[in-house]
């Protein structure tokens, strides 16, 4: 019983199933910027979190987020520009998405009567 209480103990400290805060996966929904090749990131009621930078290494997952341009898309420069999104993602405390599980994209309206986003 005591090595069961013991090895109870120590999973958090090795990494175990208790994942922490920063590190769990979370659904985030806002502003899905891709203003240029390469670079995307999620406005949110809590800011901006980072799912790719060009010339970075590729975010595992990038390969979920759907072609947004084909409706609900505000061009800003050429075909690139934001939408309106969820994402269930995997992020650090310096809110730099580390996996991306799923991308939803939302009707612009969403995102345009949600009074915690910030404008696009």
């Amino acid at each position: 019983m005591r090595a069961a209480w013991l090895s109870l103990c120590l999973i958090p400290l090795l990494g175990g199933p208790l994942a922490s805060p920063a590190e769990a996966s979370d659904r985030r929904c806002g502003w899905l910027h891709n203003p240029s090749p390469g670079n995307y990131w999620l406005t949110d009621r809590d800011g901006d979190w980072i799912m790719a930078s060009q010339g970075a290494p590729q975010t595992p997952g990038m390969n979920r987020v759907p072609d947004m341009t084909v409706r609900q898309w505000v061009r800003t420069n050429g075909y690139y520009g934001y939408g309106c999104a969820c994402v269930v993602m995997d992020a650090d405390a310096r809110r730099t998405v580390r996996r991306i599980h799923a991308v939803e994209q939302l009707p612009l309206a969403r995102c345009q009567n949600d009074r915690t986003l910030p404008p696009p």
